[in-house]
């Protein structure tokens, strides 16, 4: 099980509002925490869910039978913002976000995993991915109802992603919005295209700086479809640099130039407007 603190903020609210309407916990969720009675008061008694409550109420609330099932390793990570809700670590490049089946190793939720273990947590959830080629900032959830709301945030694309990507060749316009639909390749399983029956998809960038061959640009995401900003570029005839799929250069290091270097949100159970950065 997880648990976390929550202190109203409104008052008259109660419990049942609290899940039911505000975060919209799912039906199983609510059911296990009512059954268990898991919402608990400063003294530890069980709160009554219809009882109107002072704003100022601190609360704990534990979610029942809620588990990961990534196997812990020890790796030291970069944490960039972390509260009883949520951690931001600092992926790097080379690594996966999760596995892709079971027990495999190596991958960032498994070191996240082993942190949360070793504070007593038993549940860690991403929030949203970063390809393996790609470094930078990633969203996690450390609890069910956190991986909940956070998942309406990003569906309603209310978290502000920007990337710095390092692009062949000379990308002549200073700025601009690439609107262009992203679809699977049906001749490649890994690979997305530009494509009218693709989904909507939306990236705003700018330029911040010229190189000899290639051109440094930031890019915001405006929806978050796999591989967006590397199609995005890409057809535009600057691909990543190192992102070979793409027909980007290849490099030294055999990864790609890309970087997730910060998100912005207004934080769903504090409501306060978080801006984390790389």
């Amino acid at each position: 099980m997880s648990s976390f603190k929550y202190t109203t903020t409104e008052e008259g609210s109660t419990i049942e509002r609290l899940l039911r309407e505000q975060w919209q916990a799912g039906k199983k969720t609510v059911h296990l925490m009512r059954m268990a009675k898991s919402v608990t008061g400063t003294d530890g008694e069980p709160i009554d869910w219809r009882t109107p409550l002072a704003a100022g109420t601190e609360l704990t609330f534990t979610v029942p039978d809620a588990r990961s099932t990534y196997v812990p390793e020890e790796k030291e990570l970069q944490i960039l913002f972390e509260d009883e809700h949520i951690i931001a670590v600092n992926k790097r490049a080379g690594i996966t976000t999760h596995p892709d089946g079971s027990g495999q190793n190596g991958t960032l939720m498994n070191f996240v995993m082993a942190y949360v273990a070793d504070q007593g947590g038993e549940y860690a959830e991403h929030i949203h991915r970063l390809d393996k080629g790609t470094s930078g900032v990633l969203l996690i959830a450390k609890h069910a109802i956190a991986k909940a709301l956070f998942d309406r945030v990003i569906e309603r694309n209310e978290i502000v992603r920007i990337y710095q990507a390092e692009v062949d060749g000379q990308l002549k316009r200073p700025k601009g919005t690439i609107k262009l639909p992203i679809g699977r390749d049906r001749h490649h399983p890994a690979k997305r295209i530009v494509s009218l029956s693709g989904q909507s998809a939306v990236t705003h960038f700018r330029v911040i700086e010229r190189k000899a061959d290639s051109t440094i640009v930031e890019a915001e995401l405006e929806t978050g479809r796999t591989h967006q900003i590397r199609v995005h570029l890409a057809h535009l005839g600057h691909p990543v640099v190192g992102d070979t799929l793409y027909g980007g250069s290849q490099t030294t290091d055999g990864e790609f130039r890309l970087t997730a270097t910060g998100l912005s949100f207004i934080h769903p159970f504090t409501k306060e407007k978080i801006n984390i950065e790389q």
